[in-house]
């Protein structure tokens, strides 16, 4: 729980340290694109990344992990079992899931899988962009916007900004405590709430976009943050390491007159020296 903006940098300094501390097995079915990158991205803030998928060894593995992570980049029938499975044993044993809704309200298997998700287990964090976070506020009846999904991209109308934050942010504060979850809408400016405490993060980069995977590595930096921590603080943990890695990032490249390649491995770079320091006194964070 974070009641005042004063609270956050010790929140801050307490949850990474955890995090480096315990090392969290964190256990991802994620997108096939982008796996090697989030095993990566965990293990650069301090995690220990798993991607195991067959359901013969699934209970097993979840039995001793901290946090579950499922993304739903690349599915397959196969995967959807798999991720069934892990999230039923997963809220058995009250390990936390993170899911990762990516493309929801594109396609009608990806609009179920979601909600099957969601409806039959405890998710921990949904993290999306805001297209698809709206896309679940409306497949669960919560608004009834019709804007149409851009792939896995953020649909142009959604892009959050100052003259949208304040209705954005009660759109995922209402959907957080209608689902009883933590939500991390990604964007330009990131949304974080768990029904009570909705945070504003106005950091990161536009390059982010430009290489494939940033939101799965975050999706999965949530996941051990997560595992070493509470859902919301946790989230926030990840979301500014993300951020603030991202901008030191873009400040090599534009140096070096590189491009997104080199920003890519540069982000993986910061990610690995991430400290609460740099978090705090770099972040720009808004309680609405």
């Amino acid at each position: 729980m974070i009641n005042n903006e004063s609270e956050i940098p010790g929140k801050i300094e307490e949850t990474l340290k955890n995090i480096r501390e315990k090392n969290p097995l964190t256990h991802c079915i994620t997108n096939r694109v982008t796996i090697n990158d989030c095993a990566n991205a965990s293990l650069a803030i301090g995690g220990s990344p798993l991607m195991a998928e067959d359901v013969d060894e699934l209970e097993e593995i979840i039995t001793i992990a901290d946090a579950l992570v499922i993304n739903i980049g690349t599915l397959t029938k196969t995967q959807i079992e798999s991720m069934k499975l892990a999230a039923k044993t997963a809220t058995n044993t009250n390990t936390p899931i993170i899911l990762d809704p990516v493309g929801v309200g594109v396609s009608k298997l990806r609009n179920d899988t979601t909600i099957y998700l969601i409806e039959n287990n405890d998710i921990a964090t949904i993290r999306g962009n805001i297209s698809e976070i709206k896309a679940i506020a409306k497949l669960t009846g919560l608004i009834d916007e019709n804007n149409t999904a851009k792939g896995v991209d953020v649909n142009i109308d959604d892009i959050i900004t100052q003259e949208n934050l304040a209705a954005n942010g009660e759109i995922i504060k209402e959907l957080a405590a209608k689902l009883d979850t933590t939500i991390l809408a990604s964007g330009p400016i990131d949304i974080l709430s768990d029904g009570e405490t909705t945070i504003a993060i106005d950091n990161g980069d536009d390059m982010m976009p430009l290489i494939t995977g940033s939101g799965c590595m975050l999706s999965t930096i949530v996941g051990s943050c997560v595992g070493g921590s509470a859902p919301l603080e946790g989230s926030l943990v990840a979301i500014l390491a993300m951020n603030i890695a991202g901008e030191k990032a873009r400040a090599k490249v534009d140096a070096n007159y590189e491009g997104t390649g080199s920003f890519r491995a540069y982000l993986i770079d910061y990610l690995y020296k991430t400290n609460a320091e740099s978090l705090i006194n770099e972040s720009n964070i808004q309680i609405l």
